[in-house]
């Protein structure tokens, strides 16, 4: 049995057939899509950075080996640090400094110089560490502003931690020389806690060359990649 269908409805659903195919048809098919270029933005960490942090590393160990040890200063029987001063056992009178203490070692004399050089010292340990961590921030760091902001500030607190070790190596020696009349002993010479500390500044001062020397534009590169939609008819 038929059920007639009105001709109006007919004209109805030929012509939304006819709208879907066209509708079908002016869609690009994938395989005729363009490609898409997209870019993307590749951060370098450069080796001269790197150089930096192991220097202020490397200062942090000397500045606490100069801090501890007693061999800034030597003469015969004879040992100053900048906190604590040594008396030998086979000490011959009179003492540097006139001092009348038994063998033994003892805080450091109440001088301005040695105060002055130990607390320029501890300053430069100080900001040595801030700088040197500011460094590793900023080398970890994957937000480009906030990693040039770091490098920056690094360099200003390394710059800072150079003058207090470089002003605590020229007091110490100048200001002795202005005592030599009481140090009671023919020879006197800087022990290797001082040669330490030039040491110390000479690393210093390659990490803020190399922080300086370093461009931030170096470390961001932008590379353009095309992507290509590819639609393959599998039967």
């Amino acid at each position: 049995m038929t059920i007639p269908v009105p001709v109006p409805v007919l004209r109805i659903l030929r012509k939304g057939i006819q709208n879907s195919c066209r509708s079908d048809s002016r869609r690009p098919s994938p395989s005729k899509m363009a490609p898409t270029t997209t870019i993307e933005t590749i951060t370098i960490t450069r080796p001269l950075k790197v150089i930096a942090f192991i220097c202020g590393v490397i200062v942090v160990i000397l500045m606490i080996m100069a801090l501890a040890s007693t061999d800034w200063l030597m003469a015969e029987s004879w040992r100053q640090g900048l906190f604590v001063h040594c008396i030998e056992e086979d000490v011959l009178p009179p003492l540097p400094f006139n001092l009348h203490d038994p063998p033994g070692c003892y805080p450091s004399r109440d001088v301005a110089y040695i105060k002055a050089t130990a607390a320029l010292c501890i300053i430069t340990l100080i900001t040595d560490f801030i700088a040197t961590t500011l460094t590793g921030l900023g080398l970890k760091s994957q937000n480009h502003n906030l990693k040039y902001k770091y490098y920056r500030i690094a360099v200003l607190v390394m710059l800072l931690s150079l003058i207090s070790v470089l002003s605590a190596l020229i007091i110490y020696p100048v200001c002795f020389a202005g005592e030599l009349n009481l140090a009671n002993r023919p020879v006197w010479e800087f022990g290797w806690a001082y040669g330490v500390g030039w040491g110390a500044a000479i690393f210093l001062f390659g990490a803020v060359v190399l922080l300086l020397c370093d461009k931030e534009s170096e470390e961001i590169y932008y590379k353009e990649r095309k992507i290509v939609h590819e639609n393959q008819m599998r039967a």
